[in-house]
């Protein structure tokens, strides 16, 4: 294996680092695809693991989407996929409620129907998605009708967020005892042609400012995303390689869980980014360092095809 972190993969060296794992979990955006474009390459990376015998799961912060939605598209796009080898934050946050939080009520909820969904799945009410626009002034905004089953504030992304939004979840975060869970902190979602979005993190910081509280975040970097894969796969971690393009969510949360971690260069951080962290001499930011790096995970076709 590499003689230090951030080891540039290519040659023997893929072949002796596939050879040391069982099960390999993938980032999506940035990753296998940017946007609605599929990376060169990624449809044939991750098939021919599966078929080289390697479990193959896929662990993304966006929340947009229901993990039906997330296999649909990646199946559309030529991947060999199930349903159950998605982790998204929409399903994993529906799971910390219910099972970490054991939530009794019902849940205000900022965000798409896909996390409405996931919520129901498990048997989680929540307030509707889609727009709430604003009406009245300060006073009215102040004093606001809030549901009394409302136990928890959840933000995940939510392209109708909006001051009312924002007023609402301010006003049941004045309960201590009303949780505060955000599916991620991602401040942007990377597109492609080098272009990038809000993401879910603007959002969260928003009412985190608004409220005067901090939320609990159930996306990477927190453990309890690979947790969520390995207590339903049993997974070895010891024999687990974390794929990723950012540096703070993705390789932090192999470092976190003690996986094997590779860093790809088609999203949002750079090799420079990571050679930055190596060398600041912050022990903080040494959680950040990838132990491998590749330009495109398409690097892994020469050792795949053998």
């Amino acid at each position: 294996m590499a003689a230090s972190k951030c080891a540039r993969l290519s040659g023997a060296l893929t072949a002796q680092l596939l050879d040391a794992v069982d099960s390999v979990l993938f980032d999506c955006d940035g990753v296998i695809w940017r946007g609605d474009q599929v990376v060169p390459g990624a449809p044939e990376v991750i098939n021919l693991l599966k078929k080289n015998g390697k479990k193959v799961f896929f662990v993304t912060n966006n929340s947009s989407k229901t993990r039906k939605l997330y296999a649909d598209k990646m199946t559309r796009m030529g991947f060999d996929v199930r349903e159950e080898d998605v982790f998204g934050t929409a399903y994993c946050s529906a799971v910390y409620l219910k099972t970490v939080c054991k939530l009794e009520g019902k849940v205000y909820l900022i965000g798409t129907d896909a996390l409405k969904q996931e919520l129901e799945s498990v048997g989680i009410q929540s307030t509707p998605a889609g727009a709430d626009h604003i009406s009245g002034g300060q006073i009215d905004w102040a004093n606001v009708p809030l549901d009394p089953e409302v136990k928890a504030v959840v933000v995940g992304f939510d392209p109708h967020f909006s001051y009312m939004k924002l007023s609402r979840a301010m006003q049941y975060l004045t309960d201590p005892d009303c949780l505060f869970v955000a599916t991620n902190t991602d401040n942007r979602l990377p597109l492609e042609g080098g272009k990038a979005v809000p993401g879910t993190g603007c959002l969260v910081r928003a009412v985190e400012i608004a409220a005067q509280r901090q939320a609990q975040t159930v996306g990477k970097p927190n453990h309890f995303m690979f947790d969520c894969v390995a207590s339903q796969f049993g997974l070895d971690r010891t024999r687990c390689l974390m794929v990723g393009d950012r540096l703070d969510t993705d390789i932090l949360l192999g470092s976190n869980c003690g996986l094997k971690t590779l860093h790809t260069h088609t999203g949002v951080n750079s090799l420079a980014d990571a050679e930055a962290h190596q060398n600041s001499g912050c022990p903080e930011r040494q959680g950040m360092v990838p132990d491998y790096y590749v330009e495109s995970i398409a690097d892994l076709l020469p050792a795949l095809q053998g």
